[in-house]
């Protein structure tokens, strides 16, 4: 299975940015923690940052043309604000998770909308890194048994 890990603005900033929400570990940690776990479970994984919306779009919809399976996808500020990135997901029709390293349905009010959430397989909050590694396996778990056919 070929999976995309897209991760929206200020992810490349882990480890700096508020070490208190999200902890001290850094975007390239988080790269390596998948990557490991991918391999494992022979997972072919893709790794994308962009602290630009239209940015996320052209990946999503080249998801696509690439034949991605699924999508791994932290939004980030984009969750509550961008109907295009969402309209990408729902264009393509792959299946993504949406994935939050903070519980975000426990902080500021803004945060308690989604709009990728519309077009989402499942949502993963609060788990912090770990929460890459559920919806991977949640990808490969529900969506993956069309490459063993």
């Amino acid at each position: 299975m070929k999976i995309l890990v897209l991760n929206g603005p200020n992810i490349n900033m882990l480890g700096i940015r508020e070490p208190g929400i999200y902890g001290h570990d850094t975007y390239d940690s988080l790269v390596e923690m998948v990557r490991a776990h991918a391999g494992e479970i022979g997972v072919d994984v893709e790794f994308y940052q962009s602290n630009h919306e239209g940015d996320l779009v052209d990946a999503i919809q080249k998801a696509y043309f690439d034949g991605v399976e699924g999508i791994v996808f932290n939004p980030a500020a984009y969750t509550h604000t961008s109907v295009a990135i969402l309209d990408a997901v729902k264009g393509t029709g792959i299946p993504t998770v949406e994935v939050h390293i903070s519980a975000v349905e426990k902080r500021e009010d803004f945060r308690q909308v989604s709009y990728i959430r519309l077009a989402a397989v499942k949502t993963i909050t609060g788990h912090g890194l770990a929460g890459y590694n559920e919806a991977v396996d949640y990808l490969v778990e529900h969506f993956g048994s069309k490459n063993e056919d």
